[in-house]
């Protein structure tokens, strides 16, 4: 059962009186990363949040191809300062699983499988919060995985990271992408964007002012107010 497509229509967020998102129309379809950007307080998380149907609509609609309900259980989300459960590494892994009903078994497996994919094989029975920065990034990335969800939504996953982190984390990224999980984005880093992008989305004053596919978007900008933001401007 495929969730996808999910289909915004004339969508909007507001909070007294105040417009923080839409009108938005957009199709999110199968396939690939798409990344979001845009300057700091353009909507970007909101739009995320609306997707993850965590952020009630004011008007318009968020409608996936299943129920709500099914959709819901079949995505995940990763927040820019990840929550660590106040638990083991291997708790924190095997939270999710113990939700979807998997046998303690293949729990097993797949915590083994997933520490050593993120490096942690030897600190699974460390306290989460004890973790350092990076740490603590990739085990929310890989709890989030460790379900096979079919859409993943991140905001910001490598704000505050090194180097060394964050291509672990892009690489983790990629290999969900190559699995056939649906990723979308929102980064400040343009490097970031144009590495990991498939599709590309410009957030401007609470609507999609540019949307294209990787290489229009960042070598042949059509907006205006993009083509500064490429080019190191501050747009507003």
């Amino acid at each position: 059962m495929n969730i996808l497509p999910l289909r915004l229509t004339a969508a909007e967020v507001r909070r007294r009186g105040k417009r923080l998102l839409g009108p938005v129309d957009l199709t999110l379809g199968t396939g690939g990363v798409t990344v979001i950007v845009g300057p700091n307080g353009s909507g970007k998380t909101t739009l995320l949040r609306v997707m993850h149907g965590v952020e009630r609509l004011s008007s318009g609609s968020a409608n996936w191809a299943v129920p709500d309900r099914d959709a819901q259980a079949r995505q995940a989300f990763v927040f820019q300062s990840p929550i660590m459960l106040r638990r083991s590494v291997a708790a924190n892994l095997r939270y999710p699983l113990a939700l979807h009903g998997v046998a303690r078994a293949d729990q097993d497996v797949a915590v083994t499988e997933w520490a050593a994919k993120i490096g942690l094989s030897d600190a699974l029975t460390t306290p989460a919060p004890r973790l350092s920065g990076g740490e603590r990034q990739k085990l929310a990335l890989a709890r989030a995985l460790i379900g096979k969800p079919q859409v993943l939504f991140l905001d910001e996953p490598c704000a505050s990271l090194d180097g060394a982190a964050t291509l672990a984390i892009e690489g983790l990224l990629r290999d969900a992408r190559d699995a056939g999980v649906r990723i979308v984005m929102a980064t400040h880093d343009m490097g970031q964007a144009r590495r990991l992008a498939d599709d590309a989305l410009f957030v401007l004053g609470g609507t999609i002012a540019e949307a294209a596919s990787r290489d229009r978007f960042f070598d042949r900008p059509q907006h205006p107010a993009l083509a500064s933001f490429l080019n190191g401007d501050i747009v507003t």
